[in-house]
Order: structure tokens, then sequence, then C-alpha cells
């Protein structure tokens, strides 16, 4: 494998509208809407994508509340980037979430911080700080 392994993720939702809020709120971002793929197999998908560039390195992602696809804890754990991950968990706790582990050492590999989001994921942040 060349590249970093992931390369795209998506954050399973009940309510779309707290979802939006939630992160967009944490990450002081915008989502944006996407078209649904595959109106005709999926005909009550809804996606939201966060801001994303091919130019970058990362992965790219969307929110998704779609029949069959529930959120919550034992899922895929998706370790967003920031600058240092006390300040958006933070505000995760301010904007509906909880906090599930503080901001904590991972030795050389900086620092790491899990929260439960609106929709009940838990979610990890990353810094080197």
């Amino acid at each position: 494998m060349s590249n970093n392994p992931v390369g795209w993720f998506e954050i399973y939702v009940n309510d779309m509208a707290r979802a939006k809020a939630f992160y967009q709120a944490v990450f002081a971002i915008e989502l944006s809407a996407l078209e649904n793929p595959n109106p005709d197999s999926f005909a009550d998908m809804e996606m939201l994508a966060f801001p994303a560039t091919m130019e970058s390195y990362g992965a790219a992602g969307a929110l998704v509340k779609m029949a069959g696809c529930q959120p919550g804890v034992g899922g895929t754990l998706v370790y967003f980037s920031c600058a240092d991950c006390a300040i958006e968990a933070a505000r995760a706790e301010t904007n509906g979430g909880k906090l599930v582990n503080a901001k904590m050492s991972i030795g050389v590999h900086g620092f790491i911080a899990l929260v439960a989001d609106s929709e009940g994921n838990v979610i990890g942040l990353h810094s080197m700080q």
C-alpha cells in the first residue's frame, strides 16, 4: 500500500440537522451537500461532505443518513487531525457531545482525545501538541 490507508469515511447519523450543527461547531467548518449517487437504490440517502481537497494528504468523508446504517459505539473510529485536540474536545462538550477520554499523550505520536458526537458515534481527535 503506497498511500495512506483511509481514502474515504462515512459517519452515520439519525438526525442530519443535529449532526451538521455539531460537526460545524466543533471543527469551525461548513459541510456541503453531496448528490445522492444512486437514488434508485438509496432513495432516502442524505449526505453532507466535510471540506476536502484532492491536492492535500488525508481522507475525505461525509455524514450519511440512510436506512440500515445506524450510528453508535463500536463501529469504525475516525480520527480528525487538530492543532490541539483539547480545543475540539471542549467544543464537542459544549455542542451536544460528550467527552469519552480527555487529551492524553501517545508518546512520540502526539496526543489524542475521544468524544461522542451528537448521534452517539465515538470519534477521535489527534494533534501533535
